[in-house]
C-alpha cells in the first residue's frame, strides 16, 4: 500500500460511502462523509479501497494520519496500514475512532500503546433528552428557553429549496458578527459551513431554522451518522441579538429528529473549556472515545 495510491475524497464519492457505511456502520462523526467534503479544504481526507475495505487519511499542516481500515476484517491489512502509518505518518499517525476497531486492535497488538485523545472524544446524546429536557439535570436550560419564549414570538422550519439562500444570507451575517476572518480555525470553518450550505442536498444534509419576527435567528445543519444516530455538524445563532436562541436550536433540532434518531452526536469539544463545559450540561448519555498511536510505538510493531 502506498499513500500515492490514495485519493481525495469529493462529491462524486457520496454513493459509495453511502454503500460501504450501510455495511460497516459509523460511530464518530469525523468519518461522516459529509464531514470529509465539507472540511476537505483544512484536514486534506483521502481513500483507498483495498479488499473490501476502505483506509481513510488526513493532511493537516502537511502533516499526515492514517486510520482503521473500515471493512472487513483483515489483520494482513491491519499490517499495512501500520507499515504505511509508521512510514508516511507523523508522530501520531494512526487514529483509532471506534471501539469495536479500538477492541480489535489491542487484540491483535496487546504490547501496542493506545492513548486517549479526550479533545476528540465526540460527544452522543439521547435524542428523547435534547427534546424534552426532562428532569433536574435540564432546569437552567429549561428556565433559559422558557424566557426566550416569554420575550420572543418564534417559529422552527426546516431547510428546504426555498430557504436555503436565507441560511446562507443568514451565515453572512454571523461571519461579519464572530468575525469569521479573525482566527485561521474560524476562517476554516466559515469555508466549511458555506460548502455544505453551498451543496446542501448533494450532500444530504437536513437542518432546522428558528425565526423571530419572520427573520432567522439560529440554524442547525444536521447529517447521518447511521440508522441510530444522527450528527450536528453546524449550530449558529445570534446569541446578544437573542439570547437564549442556541438553546431554543438544540432542543428544537433534536425535537424534528426524535422520531427517526435515537441518538444525536454533537461532535467533540477540541479542547476548548466553554465548549467543554457547554456540552457536558447536556448530559451526554455516553462518548465516542478516541485512541491514537505514536509513530515510534508503531515502527516497533512493522513487519
Amino acid at each position: 500500500m502506498r499513500f500515492s495510491d490514495f485519493k481525495p475524497v469529493n462529491l462524486d464519492d457520496r454513493d459509495l460511502f453511502w454503500g460501504h457505511y450501510r455495511q460497516y456502520p459509523q460511530v464518530h462523526s469525523d468519518n461522516t462523509f459529509a464531514n470529509m467534503v465539507c472540511w476537505n479544504h483544512y484536514a486534506n481526507y483521502r481513500f483507498i479501497e483495498v479488499d473490501g475495505s476502505i483506509v481513510l487519511s488526513s493532511t493537516i499542516n502537511d502533516v499526515t494520519s492514517f486510520r482503521m481500515p473500515i471493512g472487513p476484517r483483515n489483520p494482513d491489512l491491519i499490517g499495512d496500514v501500520i507499515d504505511l502509518a509508521a512510514r508516511e505518518g507523523g508522530d501520531t499517525p494512526l487514529w483509532i475512532l471506534d471501539p469495536a476497531n479500538e477492541a480489535w486492535i489491542r487484540e491483535l497488538y496487546p504490547d501496542l500503546p493506545l492513548h486517549a485523545s479526550r479533545d476528540f472524544f465526540d460527544y452522543i446524546y439521547r435524542t428523547e433528552d435534547l427534546a424534552d429536557l426532562a428532569g433536574k439535570g435540564y432546569a437552567t436550560i429549561r428556565r433559559q428557553i422558557n424566557r426566550f419564549e416569554r420575550e420572543y414570538a418564534y417559529t422552527v422550519e426546516e431547510i428546504t429549496e426555498e430557504n436555503i439562500d436565507e441560511v446562507w444570507e443568514f451565515l453572512v451575517i454571523w461571519c461579519e458578527w464572530r468575525d469569521c476572518n479573525s482566527e485561521s480555525i474560524l476562517a476554516s470553518e466559515k469555508e466549511a459551513i458555506f460548502f455544505a450550505v453551498n451543496h446542501f442536498f448533494a450532500i444530504g444534509l437536513e437542518g432546522r431554522i428558528v425565526r423571530i419576527g419572520g427573520t432567522i435567528g439560529a440554524v442547525s445543519i444536521v447529517g447521518r451518522v447511521n440508522a441510530d444516530m444522527a450528527v450536528v455538524h453546524f449550530e449558529k445563532a445570534l446569541p446578544e441579538t437573542y439570547p437564549g436562541i442556541y438553546k431554543v436550536i438544540t432542543t428544537e433540532t433534536a425535537a424534528g429528529l426524535r422520531k427517526r434518531y435515537r441518538y444525536i452526536n454533537r461532535e467533540c469539544d477540541m479542547g476548548v473549556s466553554g465548549l467543554r463545559e457547554s456540552k457536558t450540561r447536556y448530559h451526554p448519555a455516553y462518548m465516542v472515545e478516541v485512541y491514537h498511536a505514536t509513530r515510534d510505538d508503531l515502527e516497533a510493531h512493522c513487519r
